[in-house]
């Protein structure tokens, strides 16, 4: 019986120190809250604080996160009340009116992995305290007053992977942070001076963009011997290209652009072996030839017959055509779209890829040429070896050899296709249209950037039946036929995708627990609606030990926002691609 009544007694005594420990984190968040006038949403004495606060997430009976962005905290961020959170993972305060200096005492949130503080007010220089957060993963200040020199000491936060300090006012030179798991920085547009140390000179140029930089540090200089072979070597190289490509050279015109002329024809038996599946091959009989025409001034060392003669992989299928990997004689490959459905005569034709050949940019998936005769029309772009995103996503789904988008990834398709759409719509003046955005029309590149493809198309093609839009999941509730689609539309549809992205999802339509039939965005607005918003992120990225769910939450909002069943409260492609950059700096190498 004593036995009994000692472990009784021992059990009771962990439950009072556990209560007391989250009592005391409770007491502490009040603390913070009464330097504000402002109330938040259930946070008071009587109510759970793990299960009903908004904004705190709890874990063993300890608050582990508090996140407060844009509710309207104005003043000094008090002394001794936050910090009490011993236990503390992250915390976010960011786009708020917070004022004066960092305090010292952030020194005692041993545990803090990821800090959020950008869009503030924040002033005065960076506290040495701060290089003392060894778990810090994400430091954000971005966008404050904040000043003095960046101290060197934040070389001892080695587990840091994103140090975002842009639009600050730090001087002086950029110090050596040699931070070995450091995947992405922005100190842009401050006041610094000197030359980018060796140590950050593997992030990209724009990183530190907006300041007095000199250049980067160098090592030792290459022998002029060295050099020297290299020269040797290049103009030996330039002779031999230069003679091969003569006969290319000769064809491009003057206006950047270079026209073949070639008819489809029949291969023989004895090219069979070469010859794409599918029926690649056109009648020689055709009485209306067309011309394969290039864009871009480039010297395209193929042709229509290398086209055809070149072997073949069936990528898809889709309702515009079969879309085709050509591998050439040197083993280069593009893709060649045979379009179907086209409706548009040849001038209409030939206008459209003139628009579609205008758009340039390392977002938007290049078209390289096109081809219009009676019978054939193709269109030629780049290839891109890391698949679609729709292939990505949703390829091999529980097999033991599938390679799962971490968040970081899905970060980067999404700011690289938010670019690419906005730049696509910049054409024509403003009024250019994508019309048919989904995941499987935007690729990755060697970067791990999205960029959309297949822009363009649905002028030019008959309209897709009204019951593919609505059973795709993709198409704007106003749309009926495809070859109206508006800027709008598009916006919608990206927001499908980002939405797509964060839970892993097909957008079309699902049963739901009570047995109902919705789409993708219908079945996310329900769920944010019932307050269980974590239950929808892809359990590939909810499983990453770095734990991005704020983020997460911010590009559920970005897509929510997008799939607006109103038009007029979907955002304009700008703003889209402003906020998604504002959830991080992106521009990770």
């Amino acid at each position: 019986m004593q036995v009994f009544f000692f472990f009784f007694s021992l059990i009771l005594c962990f439950a009072l120190i556990f209560a007391e420990t989250l009592e005391n984190d409770k007491i502490a968040l009040l603390d913070f809250l009464s330097h504000f006038s402002l109330p938040l949403h259930r946070w008071n004495q009587s109510s759970p604080t793990c299960h009903q606060w908004t904004g705190v997430t709890c874990s063993r009976n300890r608050i582990v996160s508090v996140r407060l962005p844009a509710v309207g905290l104005n003043g000094l961020i008090p002394p001794f009340t936050i910090t009490r959170l011993s236990s503390l993972k992250i915390l976010s305060l960011r786009n708020n009116q917070l004022t004066g200096e960092l305090p010292p005492d952030l020194i005692n949130l041993k545990n803090l992995t990821r800090l959020y503080l950008q869009h503030n007010r924040l002033s005065g220089p960076l506290p040495e305290t701060l290089s003392e957060l060894k778990n810090l993963k994400v430091l954000d200040l971005s966008n404050n007053g904040l000043n003095g020199s960046i101290p060197s000491s934040l070389s001892r936060l080695t587990r840091l992977r994103v140090l975002n300090l842009a639009n600050n006012s730090f001087s002086g030179d950029i110090p050596d942070l040699d931070l070995p798991n450091l995947r992405q920085i922005d100190l842009s547009n401050n006041k610094l001076i000197g030359a980018i140390p060796k140590s950050l000179q593997r992030f990209q140029t724009s990183a530190f963009s907006g300041n007095n930089i000199t250049g980067k540090e160098t090592q030792n200089k290459t022998p002029f011997g060295l050099s020297q072979l290299a020269f040797l070597l290049i103009l030996s190289a330039a002779c031999v290209l230069g003679v091969s490509g003569l006969s290319c050279i000769i064809m491009i015109t003057c206006f950047g652009k270079s026209r073949i002329s070639g008819k489809f024809r029949k291969r023989d038996s004895s090219s069979s072996s070469t010859t794409p599946p599918g029926n690649w091959t056109s009648r020689d009989d055709d009485a209306e030839g067309g011309k394969i025409i290039f864009f871009g001034g480039k010297n395209h060392l193929f042709d229509l017959d290398d086209l055809l003669s070149s072997s073949a992989q069936v990528l898809g299928k889709g309702a515009f055509g079969t879309t085709y990997k050509v591998t050439m004689e040197d083993m280069s490959a593009v893709v060649v779209k045979r379009l179907k459905e086209v409706v548009a005569g040849r001038r209409e034709f030939e206008q459209q890829m003139e628009m579609i050949g205008m758009i340039r940019h390392e977002t938007v998936a290049e078209l390289k040429a096109y081809y219009f005769s009676k019978d054939d029309k193709l269109a030629v772009y780049s290839y891109y070896t890391q698949g679609s995103l729709f292939q990505m996503l949703h390829g091999n789904r529980g097999m033991y050899d599938r390679v799962p988008l971490d968040w970081d990834a899905r970060l980067r398709i999404a700011t690289g296709a938010a670019r690419g759409l906005a730049k696509i719509h910049e054409g024509n003046n403003g009024r250019f249209i994508h019309g048919n955005i989904k995941s499987s029309n935007i690729f990755l590149d060697s970067q791990g950037h999205g960029c959309i493809g297949d822009i363009g198309l649905t002028t030019i093609m008959r309209s897709l039946p009204q019951r593919t839009c609505l059973t795709s999941g993709y198409h704007a509730p106003e749309i009926t036929d495809t070859r109206r689609s508006t800027q709008s539309s598009d916006v919608y549809s990206f927001g499908v995708v980002l939405l797509e992205l964060l839970t892993g999802k097909s957008p079309a339509s699902r049963e739901t627990k009570h047995g109902e039939k919705m789409y993708l965005a219908t079945w996310i607005r329900n769920v944010v609606v019932e307050e269980w918003t974590g239950e929808v992120f892809d359990m590939e990225i909810l499983s990453e030990s770095g734990g991005f769910e704020e983020e997460m939450v911010e590009m559920m909002q970005i897509g929510l926002a997008c799939v607006a069943v109103k038009q007029q409260e979907r955002p304009h492609i700008a703003h889209v691609v402003k906020m998604i950059q504002d959830i991080r700096s992106t521009d990770a190498d």
